[in-house]
């Protein structure tokens, strides 16, 4: 089961207890953000896509969306979200509980910009109804990221210039 994978995974850095375990669906960002009490920007969805025939998750936040081109500058390719069958199978979470705790061997985490602008941020922890709480610092830690990129839109604060 996916929830005790990245049980086990957190475990071991002492992180098991602050996994929250709903009795609803957390398996969007909107119910995610509903089962937590939060806005739903802080929920640091996990997505999908596949790289040169490799699984690789981005981490992001909850109103952010890829960026295409941003994408295609940063892996040399355009961007091919996994199937949902391709995601159990090469991820080893299913989708609603996709994230970046107890993946499989080969998996590369990415961490969008998108995240830093909160101290704390919420990740699945490998099922639908599942969440755990962590500081940015946290994430990185034990998210096993390789780097930060920023490959997603909609989230950064539109300046607006005043009439003239």
């Amino acid at each position: 089961m996916s929830l005790e994978r990245a049980k086990v995974y957190l475990e071991q850095y002492g992180l098991g207890e602050r996994i929250q375990e709903f009795p609803v669906s957390s398996a969007t960002v909107e119910l995610a953000a509903q089962a937590l009490c939060c806005e739903p920007k802080r929920i640091a969805k996990t997505l999908s896509f596949l790289v040169d025939g490799q699984a690789v998750l981005i981490v992001a936040a909850g109103d952010a969306k890829i960026d295409n081109p941003a994408y295609k500058a940063c892996f040399h390719t355009k961007a091919k979200m996994l199937t949902p069958d391709e995601v159990e199978e090469m991820v080893g979470h299913a989708v609603g509980g996709v994230c970046p705790f107890g993946v499989k061997e080969g998996v590369s985490v990415y961490l969008d910009e998108s995240l830093r602008r909160f101290d704390t941020v919420f990740p699945a922890c490998g099922s639908s109804n599942s969440a755990i709480e962590l500081t940015i610092p946290e994430l990185e830690r034990y998210s096993g990221y390789r780097e930060w990129v920023d490959v997603c839109k909609g989230w950064r604060e539109e300046t607006v210039q005043p009439e003239a």
